[in-house]
């Protein structure tokens, strides 16, 4: 279903991306670098954040560390990972396939300015083996996202 919303959510808003399904799994961004043959960098890595009573999506590249101090200072809040199971329930993404497409609940979404690192970068796209190449500006656009300096 996760996937299924993720295709809704580019025949609705971007026909022309495509989303790449492949058979080994790409859950984490080292598996996903080596299946997409490219750097851990350009992997888009979402991030799901409880900040207060807020659920936000932060989205970076894939070698990239957040930074506490820039987090607490953007949100004016210490921020938390959610569990597994929020993950799921906040964005209907399993982990490994969480992204800023076709989420279950409209979320507050931010790019991390890491991600301009690249004129290109790869997000999953709502399952383990699943992702799309992207433009991180084009992305922020169809995500309504703010772009924000929370990495190291």
């Amino acid at each position: 279903m996760s996937l299924q919303s993720v295709r809704q959510f580019f025949a609705d808003n971007a026909p022309d991306i495509e989303i790449i399904e492949l058979s080994e799994s790409t859950a984490t961004v080292a598996l996903a670098a080596a299946a997409h043959r490219v750097e851990p960098g350009q992997i888009a890595k979402t991030l799901s954040l409880k900040v207060k009573d807020k659920v936000v999506l932060v989205v970076a590249k894939g070698d990239a560390r957040l930074d506490n101090k820039k987090l607490k200072n953007a949100f004016g809040a210490k921020a938390r990972m959610l569990s597994c199971d929020e993950v799921v329930m906040c964005t209907g993404h399993p982990v490994g396939g969480v992204c800023p497409f076709g989420l279950e609940n409209p979320l507050a979404i931010y790019c991390d300015i890491s991600l301009k690192d690249y004129e290109e970068v790869l997000p999953a796209a709502g399952a383990i083996h699943s992702a799309v190449r992207i433009s991180p500006l084009r992305m922020a656009e169809l995500t309504n996202a703010t772009w924000i300096d929370v990495c190291q």
